[in-house]
């Protein structure tokens, strides 16, 4: 598969040159295939969120390269990353991120609004989201009154809303039952068989064998990856 994503000689230092310096990734080179599946995995603090949040132009590195489609990234602009991320890449947070006091549906039309979508048409795409995700008659109710699960999939309807090629998800089990882990692996399942290149950070046992791959992070360093074939060094 051609590659979207390739990540060469990252590194990610905070603090840089000072006492309570962080290296949270170090000289780290990895690529996503265009419609993979891919688990970025590890234990909390091995510098999974810093990675995907990098690879989702949400973080610069503060070293080495980041190429989207054959395009360095490094050195976009602000107003350039901002435009691509738009356009390009779906995020999810660990904690969704949804703003209190909006209903479902505003929630997940937010990332029209800079685009000038008009307002019946931000709502008819937010609301045909929320259905497919099972969230028909959840629409108009606001993050305060939703479960864990619900709140995730309206944050994942929201982070699709733009029909991104990539979608990252960090630390998607974190907050949600086990019901809702086994909705949560259909949804992602479901992106992929669209085409979509799904990169999710996750220490979570039940999302890893269905993967294509997944990269371990030890203390900010790729220790290695297993695909269908097995692991590899």
């Amino acid at each position: 598969m051609k590659e979207i994503v390739r990540c060469e000689g990252i590194w990610k230092i905070y603090n840089e040159g000072k006492p309570y310096e962080v290296r949270a990734l170090s000289d780290l080179c990895l690529t996503i295939s265009r419609g993979s599946f891919t688990i970025i995995g590890g234990p909390s603090g091995s510098g999974k969120t810093t990675l995907i949040s990098i690879m989702g132009t949400i973080e610069r590195p503060s070293r080495g390269g980041i190429s989207i489609d054959g395009k360095n990234i490094a050195g976009f602009s602000d107003v350039a990353l901002s435009s691509l991320r738009r356009k390009r890449i779906g995020f999810v947070f660990q904690d969704y991120n949804l703003i209190p006091g909006l209903c479902a549906w505003e929630n997940v039309s937010v990332p029209l609004v800079p685009e000038g979508i008009p307002i019946r048409e931000r709502k008819d795409r937010a609301t045909g989201l929320l259905e497919t995700l099972g969230l028909a008659e959840r629409a108009e109710h606001s993050p305060e009154e939703m479960s864990g699960g619900e709140r995730q999939r309206v944050a994942i309807a929201r982070a699709l809303v733009n029909n991104p090629d990539i979608v990252i998800l960090d630390e998607p089990t974190s907050s949600i039952d086990k019901e809702s882990v086994s909705g949560l692996l259909d949804i992602m399942k479901g992106l992929k068989a669209q085409g979509r290149t799904i990169i999710v950070s996750t220490h979570e046992e039940r999302l890893l064998g269905n993967a294509d791959i997944v990269y371990e992070l030890i203390k900010g360093r790729l220790t290695g990856h297993a695909d269908n074939n097995g692991m590899h060094q």
